[in-house]
């Protein structure tokens, strides 16, 4: 009897795990809002996206390009790592312009706070967003 309560204790452990480790990888997932879409005035071969893109903790950006320019502005800042180099911070009020073909990124989130990013892409259409950095 003793026995099957050790086994029934560690199946609801292992369960109890796996259900975390699965809220743990949902959490981890950047999270993309598309808040409009446009077409460049005067151009019938690029568009105009603007996003929040935010970053909870533990997520990975790996490093990418993008078919066309990225601005962005940091809403809500926290700290991020680069494999094999000190963490740094992304304050708030940070800002900046991706040019084409740029790889950027290739971070992980560390800490509790989640990054907010305003992004406006001018990109090409008909291509993905972002495609892997070579």
């Amino acid at each position: 009897m003793l026995r099957r309560f050790a086994i029934l204790g560690l199946a609801v452990a292992c369960a109890a795990s796996g259900i975390a480790a699965a809220g743990a990888a949902a959490a981890q997932e950047i999270r993309r809002t598309e808040l409009g879409r446009a077409p460049v005035s005067g151009d019938d071969t690029r568009e105009i996206i603007m996003q929040l893109v935010e970053f909870p903790p533990g997520a990975t950006s790996p490093r990418h390009v993008h078919n066309g320019e990225e601005s962005f502005y940091v809403i809500e800042g926290g700290t991020v790592q680069v494999p094999g180099k000190e963490p740094r911070e992304r304050p708030a009020g940070e800002r900046g312009i991706n040019p084409r073909g740029l790889a950027h990124a290739g971070y992980t989130v560390v800490g509790d706070r989640t990054i907010k990013i305003l992004s406006v892409y001018v990109v090409d259409k008909g291509k993905p967003l972002q495609e892997p950095a070579p």
